[in-house]
C-alpha cells in the first residue's frame, strides 16, 4: 500500500484510504471535560462547533450560538468543554494527530528519506492527504487550522496547557519530520527548529494566499507554495 508522487499529486490506495477513514484518533484528555465521542450530543458538540468556527470565525462563535443550533444548552456543552478556547484546541489537536496518521500511512513503503520528505512538506503546505473520516471532516479541520488556530496558541495559558500535554499531538508530528530530516543530513543543527517553521510559515502562507494576496506570490490552488517551502528546506539541509 504505497502512495507514490506522480506530476506532484498522489496516487491514493483506496484501502488505505478506507483503513484511515474507520479512524477515530487519540488527543490529551485534558482537551475536554468529558469525552465528546461518548455520546450523541457530544458528537454534536464537536460537528457542529467545526462548521460553525468555520462559519463564524472564533471571534463570533459563542457557546450559546451553538447550543441553539444543537437543540441543546450552553450548561450541557459545558459539560464537555471548559470554554471555546479548549474546544479550538481539541480541533487543533485532532487536526494534527490526523495528520500524523496520514504521514505513517503515506510514507510507510518508501524507503528513500528525500522521497518522504516530500511527502512530509507536501502535508503541511496542502493538508492531509486522506480527506474522508466518519468522525470529522479533515477539509473542514483544515480550514481551520489555517484560518483560526494560531488564536488558539498566542495566549497567556500557554505555558500551562504546554505543561499539561495539549499540544503532544504538534510536537509528535512534527518530531517525525525532523527524524526524516536527520536521516537526510545528521549534521543539521536544527531541524525541530526548521520542521516548526515551515509548519508555522506554510499555514500563514495558504492564509495569506486566500486573504492578503499581496504579501505572497503563491496562488491558493496550484504548487507554488509547495515548490517554495521545497526550495526552503532542502537548500537549508543540504
Amino acid at each position: 500500500m504505497k502512495v507514490q508522487a506522480v506530476n506532484g499529486l498522489f496516487c491514493r490506495s483506496w484501502s488505505m484510504e478506507s483503513i484511515l477513514k474507520k479512524i477515530r484518533v487519540e488527543v490529551s484528555s485534558n482537551l475536554y471535560i468529558k469525552e465528546p465521542f461518548s455520546s450523541e450530543l457530544g458528537v454534536s458538540i464537536v460537528r457542529e462547533g467545526l462548521k460553525m468556527i468555520q462559519e463564524l470565525g472564533m471571534e463570533h462563535f459563542t457557546f450559546k450560538k451553538l447550543a441553539n443550533q444543537i437543540g441543546s444548552t450552553e450548561a450541557a456543552i459545558y459539560r464537555y468543554f471548559e470554554n471555546k478556547h479548549k474546544l479550538l484546541l481539541y480541533l487543533n489537536a485532532w487536526y494534527w494527530a490526523w495528520m500524523e496518521h496520514n504521514l505513517v500511512f503515506a510514507t510507510a513503503n518508501l524507503n528513500n528519506p528525500e522521497e518522504r520528505l516530500s511527502v512530509a512538506l507536501r502535508l503541511m503546505v496542502d493538508g492531509p492527504i486522506y480527506r474522508q473520516n466518519d468522525f470529522l471532516d479533515p477539509v473542514s479541520l483544515r480550514n481551520i487550522v489555517v484560518n483560526e488556530s494560531l488564536k488558539g496558541y498566542l495566549t497567556k495559558e500557554v505555558d500551562d496547557e504546554h505543561e499539561s500535554g495539549i499540544f503532544t499531538q504538534v510536537y509528535k508530528f512534527s518530531e517525525r519530520i525532523a527524524f526524516i530530516i536527520k536521516e537526510i543530513n545528521p549534521n543539521y543543527l536544527f531541524p525541530k527548529t526548521l520542521v516548526s517553521t515551515i509548519m508555522e510559515s506554510s499555514l500563514l502562507q495558504s492564509f495569506n494566499s486566500q486573504h492578503l494576496p499581496g504579501m505572497t506570490e503563491a496562488k491558493p490552488t496550484g504548487g507554488d507554495r509547495y515548490t517554495f517551502f521545497h526550495q526552503l528546506v532542502t537548500k537549508a539541509i543540504t
